[in-house]
């Protein structure tokens, strides 16, 4: 397993801040009942990446360095041009599962973020959503687009659903403003791919906006349902736009991060437990940051031994860099932690 060569110590990933509510709560906008009867009255499928998957490289890819953020994150690449990801029947069965009774009663949340989203759905309830973002071929697809291969961070981060109705009575938005449909945020996790699950005739504005050093912002939006947007979000300021002249924007946000567990990982929960069932969230991460901190120790283990045989010099200096790395590893799950009242 292959380590990552570093020229220089990497810039701290910046701060998050979270939604001011600190426990979940269901939204206080209902979802309208006809787009439940029109997802429910799709027929069932089952995931097939040959029917399903759309996939074609993006037009560009513009990386860190073009948006004046050099030296940070995990992957020259920042952001993609929209690019085709999934069908239209796919869509229609990722909705199918998103407004099912099951998740209608169980996975709604609402904050000061986001009025309306969707999420922790579960391969048990949306089996159709769970087997694509989970198919190889579209890891692939993805980790092309990122520059550095990438899997779902874990299971309660797979297709977080932002929801926008064009007629609802928003709550309003943390630092934000009206055209915002989601605040201006830096993200949880190292790399999101934003799936638009809208129809968008008719659709005026719908982008995620990122922010640049000069103050500026960039604008990109999926044109059509299916198409999707990758970005490295832990690193970028951006915001989700208003939609306009349609019906709805629906925006489906996998979480994803390093497949490679030595490359560096700066996951945290800041934005995410606030709309989270905190049993579920806390046990997923911690699985995963031990299977990270396992694969870790076991490369470790091996070079030393590897070392031994080849008769060596110890290098204190590495040894130490490196328990200094899982210590403040550690330390991290540590802030992230803790009981909510």
């Amino acid at each position: 397993m292959p380590g990552i060569v570093q020229t220089s110590k990497p810039c701290k990933a910046p701060p998050v801040v979270g939604p001011r509510t600190t426990k979940a709560r269901r939204p206080i906008v209902d979802i309208p009942e006809f787009m439940i009867n029109e997802a429910r009255s799709t027929s069932v499928d089952k995931w097939d990446p040959s029917k399903h998957m759309a996939f074609k490289a993006p037009a560009a890819i513009y990386t860190m360095k073009e948006i004046g953020l050099e030296g940070q994150g995990i992957s020259p690449h920042a952001v993609s041009e929209p690019f085709p990801l999934f069908t239209r029947e796919a869509i229609m069965q990722m909705r199918r599962e998103i407004f099912s009774d099951l998740v209608m009663k169980n996975c709604r949340f609402g904050s000061d973020f986001i009025a309306n989203m969707v999420r922790g759905m579960g391969a048990e309830r949306a089996p159709f959503i769970y087997d694509a973002w989970y198919d190889p071929a579209i890891l692939a697809a993805i980790s092309a687009v990122a520059g550095v291969d990438l899997i779902p961070a874990f299971d309660y981060e797979v297709a977080n659903v932002n929801i926008s109705i064009n007629d609802e009575k928003a709550e309003v938005l943390t630092g934000s403003d009206e055209e915002s449909a989601v605040a201006w945020h830096y993200d949880s996790f190292p790399f999101v791919c934003v799936t638009m699950a809208s129809d968008c005739t008719g659709m005026v504005g719908g982008e995620t906006a990122i922010k640049l050093p000069d103050g500026s912002e960039k604008k990109v939006r999926g044109p059509a349902m299916g198409t999707a947007v990758v970005m490295q979000g832990r690193y970028i300021n951006h915001r989700a736009m208003k939609a306009f002249g349609g019906r709805e924007r629906i925006a489906l946000v996998t979480a994803f991060r390093p497949r490679n567990p030595l490359v560096r990982d700066e996951t945290i929960l800041t934005g995410v437990r606030p709309i989270s069932h905190l049993e579920e969230l806390y046990s997923q991460y911690v699985a995963y940051r031990f299977d990270v901190l396992e694969e870790r120790f076991r490369h470790k283990l091996k070079e030393e031994r590897r070392r031994v045989v080849m008769k060596r010099s110890i290098n204190i200096g590495d040894l130490r860099s490196f328990i200094e790395d899982q210590q403040n590893y550690l330390a991290s799950m540590l802030e992230e932690l803790y009981e909510v009242e």
